[in-house]
């Protein structure tokens, strides 16, 4: 029974971090731009597939760092000569914009790499087991993705709280104009951000594409789930993404262990004809997946700033 609970534990963490790490890229960009980036989860999948092919051509190590860099760049391309053209027509031409480029980088990694999945896998360097409990062994990747989670968190509220970079960033998003008289150049920032918006999509992608399976469906898959999270812990709130991702990841682990169903659960007797039969005697194991999407319904309704949000007045 401990050891179970343990791994429950573990695992949430594991897949917590993950939704983190995928989501951070798209907090940094709406909190400092205001933009919804749709294809966020496309530059995750770009990452994977690059860090794959960095992979296939040197080793892991280059691949983590040279794939973020590539999708980083592209990621201020887009800013720079795609984005900032549709800027001043609002939200709505931003998000059309994002939504048709998410298509096109699908189309691309087809054309590059096929429509089957790719044998992306884990490097020698860290196919090993860290620790063991009750004879199941617990990967060192794994320990290495959740390090590398709590790295990009540590190193995003730094930039963003302790340098005189961050300290712009923020001003810009609150007076744009000010800041601009003050001489700092509004439109390099917003590259900048975006871009690194873009490469922590690719971080995710080099760390999770060979947990994950690395296909074409990989970024339609985790789309819902990523701003499942983003509205959870908040808009724009990087400690609320990190709490949302950490909430939904142990949850579910936990929910996928139980056998009992919410009928159970609460203690009541059903006939087979009560209303809400079938859904009410569901194992709670079968119900996991959309637990995510409940707790957001729940969070709109209740309280509409997320977890960690700031009430707009």
């Amino acid at each position: 029974m401990l050891h179970t609970t343990i791994f429950v534990l573990v695992n949430g963490l594991m897949y917590g971090l993950l939704l983190f790490l995928l989501s951070s890229g798209l907090t940094l960009i709406f909190s400092m731009m205001g933009v919804l980036n749709f294809a966020q989860v496309s530059f995750y999948m770009l990452g994977a597939y690059l860090g794959f092919q960095l992979m296939v051509w040197t080793n892991y190590w280059v691949a983590l760092f040279l794939a973020p860099l590539l999708v980083g760049l592209l990621g201020a391309a887009v800013e720079r000569y795609l984005l900032n053209k549709v800027h001043m027509r609002g939200q709505v031409a931003e998000l059309l914009l994002t939504f048709g480029l998410s298509y096109l980088i699908l189309e691309a990694v087809k054309l590059a790499w096929g429509v089957n999945a790719v044998n992306y896998g884990i490097p020698r360097s860290l196919d090993f087991p860290i620790f063991s409990i009750a004879g199941v062994s617990y990967p060192a990747y794994n320990v290495f993705m959740m390090a590398v989670a709590v790295a990009i968190f540590i190193l995003l509220y730094l930039l963003l709280k302790k340098t005189r970079l961050g300290i712009i960033i923020q001003a810009a998003l609150g007076d744009r104009d000010m800041v601009g008289m003050l001489g700092h150049n509004i439109a390099q920032i917003f590259t900048l951000v975006f871009g690194i918006g873009c490469a922590l999509a690719g971080v995710a992608g080099v760390v999770g594409g060979n947990i994950l399976v690395t296909e074409p469906g990989m970024a339609l898959s985790l789309l819902p789930i990523t701003f499942v999270v983003v509205v959870i812990g908040g808009m724009g709130s990087f400690t609320g993404a990190l709490a949302a991702s950490l909430l939904i990841g142990f949850l579910q682990n936990y929910m996928m262990t139980l056998n009992v169903s919410l009928a159970g659960l609460a203690g009541l007797s059903m006939g087979a004809h009560a209303p809400f039969y079938e859904l009410l005697n569901q194992p709670l194991s079968q119900l996991a997946a959309i637990m995510p999407y409940l707790l957001m319904i729940l969070i709109l309704v209740f309280r509409p700033q997320g977890l960690m949000g700031k009430v707009k007045t």
